[in-house]
Order: C-alpha cells, then sequence, then structure tokens
C-alpha cells in the first residue's frame, strides 16, 4: 500500500494534478479521474493501474473531443491523431466506440458533409471527390453512398461559372484555356470541360454575340 502524500495542480496542464505518493511525484491524472482522491489515502498497486487506465481513456477522449471541436473528422483521421499522442491501440478504439455511441463519429455522416460542403463551395468532380474521401480513410461502402447524387456535368458548370468572374475581358483564346486548366485541375475529363466552357462564355458574352449575328444580318 502506498499513501498520497500530495495532490498538486500542473502549471502548463490546468486540467491535471500529480499525485504524490510516500513523498514521490507518482503519476499525473485528469482533474476528472483524480476527483475522489484526497490526501492520506491509502492505494494498493491495482488501484494505481486502475487509475492510470482510466486516465489514458480520459486523455484520449478529451483530445479526440479536441480535435473534433475543429471540425467534423472520419474516424481514420482520429486514429490517426490519438496515434500521434501515443494513446494505445485498444484505448483507441475504446474511445472510437465511446464517440460512435455519442453521435461524434460516423463515417457515413461525414462522408455526406464533406461531399456536400465541396459541392457548396469547392466544386469538384466525382472521381477528385472520390479520391479526397479515401485520402480521409472512408471505406468504399461510405464514399458510394455519399457520392450517389453528384453530376458532374453540373458540378462542372457551377466551378466554371464562379470561376468566369475572374476571367472578364478575356478573349476567347485564353478564356478558354484559363477555365479549361481551372477545370481539369478539379479533376473534370475533357467531354465535360469543353461543353461547360462553352456554354459559360456564352453565358457571359450573350450581348456581344447578340450584336455581333445582328450586325453580320
Amino acid at each position: 500500500m502506498r499513501k498520497i502524500t500530495a495532490i498538486e495542480a500542473q502549471k502548463r496542464h490546468p486540467n491535471r494534478v500529480n499525485i504524490y505518493l510516500d513523498g514521490e511525484f507518482a503519476f499525473g491524472l485528469e482533474r476528472i479521474t483524480a476527483a475522489w482522491l484526497q490526501v492520506g489515502q491509502m492505494l494498493d498497486e491495482q488501484k494505481i493501474q486502475q487509475l492510470q487506465a482510466e486516465d489514458t481513456q480520459e486523455r484520449a477522449l478529451q483530445q479526440a473531443l479536441l480535435f473534433l471541436n475543429y471540425r467534423a473528422r472520419s474516424e481514420s483521421e482520429i486514429r490517426r491523431n490519438l496515434r500521434k499522442h501515443e494513446i494505445p491501440e485498444a484505448i483507441i478504439e475504446a474511445t472510437i466506440e465511446r464517440l460512435r455511441r455519442d453521435g461524434l463519429a460516423n463515417d457515413r455522416q461525414f462522408a455526406q458533409a464533406w461531399v456536400e460542403n465541396r459541392n457548396t463551395f469547392r466544386p469538384r468532380s466525382r472521381r477528385m471527390l472520390a479520391l479526397e474521401l479515401r485520402q480521409k480513410g472512408l471505406d468504399d461502402q461510405a464514399a458510394k453512398s455519399a457520392l450517389a447524387g453528384v453530376d458532374d456535368e453540373a458540378l462542372a458548370y457551377e466551378a466554371a461559372r464562379k470561376r468566369a468572374t475572374r476571367l472578364k475581358g478575356l478573349e476567347w483564346s485564353e478564356f478558354k484555356t484559363k477555365l479549361s486548366g481551372f477545370l481539369a485541375r478539379r479533376g473534370f475529363s475533357y467531354p465535360v470541360i469543353a461543353p461547360t466552357v462553352t456554354r459559360v462564355w456564352n453565358e457571359t458574352h450573350a450581348e456581344e454575340q447578340h450584336y455581333e449575328e445582328e450586325d453580320e444580318t
């Protein structure tokens, strides 16, 4: 049996405390894990191991929640982040399972939200979206479900229409080259790019074309 002789808050990590046993530093714990401990309390080795295991679980959960605080993440991203913080694999899997139960980890929802966000703010091809989802660690089933309604022609048009506002004043040849290159970098194929570029050019130069047609007659 060992006696708790001091419990001190950590200076750099206010949510953690240092536990001293028999006058010497023994280990650190999250405050929530150490909440029931008090100076003078006796701990056997089994209890010490239990406290440390609980602390690792709590630390993993808090790190995962911090990681998720910035934006939604795939399970694979969460795993990589926890490994970076040297969390044991068994604890990582237990943490992922807890996040699933709490609705904070769901690859299907993540994939759907990722595709919807891309389609709204930065349209790109179905092929490139699939590549991004694979890079996020999504399995084929989750990716396939999220990409089910993706229409390359519609997305290429939206991307081109937004980009065309930056290409005003260019002649057709330069407009075509720049806009085609932009769409190619977004992963669209030539059979989609060519008619899209022509369509957007015609829409943004409708008055000029109408004038030229009348002038020719």
